[in-house]
C-alpha cells in the first residue's frame, strides 16, 4: 500500500517534509498547499492556496501540517472533518496548551492518530545514546549536559536570512528551540518532576530570550542541565547540524557527544574511548531526522509498529515549557504537575 500525503504549508523548513516523502517507496504526495500557490508547486504533485481546497481535491491518508502554530488548530479540524488518517503536526504544537489539549481531545474522538513533528529524538546521535543507556552499561545515569551553541544568533540580521520570524518570537530559546530538548531529556530520562530556569535575552534585535540554563529533576534522582546560548557557537564544519555538544554521566562511565554527531564511550576510571557511532555524513539537516521520523510513522500506519510523539503525550512537553517560563520569571524551582495522558484525566 502506497501512503497519500498532503503537506499543508510551503515555508523553510516544508523543504525537509517534501523532500523526505519524495524519497519513499510507501508515501506519495498528492497536494501541497500554501497562501503562495507559486511557493506551493514544488513537486509535481497540484498546488493548492488553502487545506481545505487540497484535502477536498486529493483525499490524502496523511495530512502533513508544516504551519506556524496559529494554524495548526484549523488546519488540524480540517484534516478530521475530511476524515484523513493520521496528521502529523509542527511544532511548536498550537497556540497554547488549552488549545492543544482540545486538539487532542478532537483527534482521539475521531479516532485519527496526531503525531507531533518534534524530530530531534530520530537524530541518529541521539538514537545510539537512547540505545546505550537501555544497554545499562553507563550503570546509574547520574546527569546529563547539553550544550546548545548553533552560533547563528549574532547581530542585527540574526534569523532573517532563513527564519525571520525568530526575530519577533517573544518566547524564542525555549519555545522555539529547547522544547527540542525537554523533548530529548524526556526520551532518554523519563519526564522532569521539577524545573529550574534562569533565561536572558542578549541580541536586543530579537524580540525573546536567546540564552540562559535550565536544570530538570528526572526520575532516579537523575538531573539534566541544558546550557543554551545561540550567539556562541561550537567546534563542528556545520553548527547547526547536531547544534551543540552533549556529555551523559553514569556510574559505570560516560558518554560524549561532539559537534559532527559522532558518539563515544569512556568506560569509569580509564582514558580509552571506544566510538558508538561516526561523524554524520547527511549534509541536510539534524542528521536526516525529518526522513527518520517520517519513516517511523509509515511504520506505524501500515506495519502496527508503535508511534512515538503521539500529541496526547506531547502535552507533558508544553506543560515542562509553560514551568520553564514560570521558573524563570519567579526565580523558583517549579513542579511540574501533570504530563500528557494525566492532564488530560484531571480535564475532565
Amino acid at each position: 500500500m502506497t501512503l497519500r500525503v498532503g503537506c499543508a504549508g510551503a515555508g523553510y523548513f516544508s523543504q525537509f517534509h517534501i523532500g523526505s516523502w519524495q524519497r519513499m517507496s510507501r508515501a506519495e504526495i498528492v497536494g501541497v498547499c500554501d497562501f503562495d500557490r507559486d511557493k506551493a508547486a514544488v513537486t509535481s504533485a497540484p498546488a493548492f492556496r488553502t487545506v481545505d481546497e487540497m484535502l477536498a481535491k486529493t483525499r490524502p491518508d496523511i495530512l502533513d501540517i508544516i504551519l506556524p502554530p496559529a494554524g495548526h488548530a484549523g488546519a488540524i479540524r480540517a484534516g478530521l472533518a475530511a476524515g484523513v488518517g493520521a496528521i502529523i503536526c509542527q511544532k511548536p504544537f498550537c497556540r497554547d496548551l488549552k488549545e492543544a489539549a482540545e486538539m487532542v481531545g478532537l483527534a482521539a474522538s475521531a479516532g485519527v492518530p496526531l503525531i507531533i513533528h518534534e524530530n530531534f529524538r530520530f537524530q541518529p546521535w541521539f538514537r545510539a545514546i537512547k540505545q546505550e543507556l537501555d544497554s545499562g552499561s553507563l550503570g546509574d545515569v547520574l546527569q546529563v549536559t547539553f550544550r546548545l551553541r548553533p552560533g547563528d544568533g549574532q547581530g542585527p540580521r540574526a534569523y532573517l536570512d532563513r527564519q525571520p520570524s525568530f526575530q519577533k518570537m517573544r518566547r524564542f530559546l525555549i519555545h522555539e528551540t529547547g522544547v527540542h530538548y525537554i523533548d530529548v531529556f524526556r526520551y532518554l530520562l523519563g519526564d522532569a518532576s521539577h524545573v529550574y530556569a534562569d533565561l536572558r535575552q542578549i541580541n536586543p534585535a530579537i524580540a525573546g530570550e536567546d540564552a540562559g540554563y535550565v536544570i530538570f529533576d528526572h526520575p532516579l534522582g537523575t538531573k539534566a542541565l541544558l546550557d543554551g546560548n545561540r550567539l556562541a557557537d561550537h567546534s563542528a564544519d556545520n553548527t547547526r547540524r547536531t547544534m551543540g555538544e552533549g556529555l551523559i554521566e553514569g556510574s559505570k562511565g560516560t558518554l560524549t557527544l561532539a559537534g559532527d554527531g559522532a558518539v563515544t564511550l569512556r568506560p569509569f576510571g580509564t582514558q580509552t574511548h571506544r566510538q558508538l557511532l561516526g561523524p554524520d555524513p547527511h549534509d541536510g539537516f539534524g542528521g536526516d531526522c525529518t526522513h527518520a521520523l517520517q519513516l517511523h510513522v509509515v511504520s506505524g500506519l501500515l506495519d502496527d509498529t508503535p508511534l512515538e510523539n503521539l500529541a496526547s503525550d506531547y502535552l507533558g512537553v508544553i506543560q515542562t515549557e509553560e514551568a520553564i517560563y514560570r521558573s524563570s520569571e519567579t526565580q523558583r524551582k517549579v513542579e511540574v504537575k501533570a504530563h500528557g495522558q494525566r492532564f488530560l484525566q484531571t480535564q475532565k
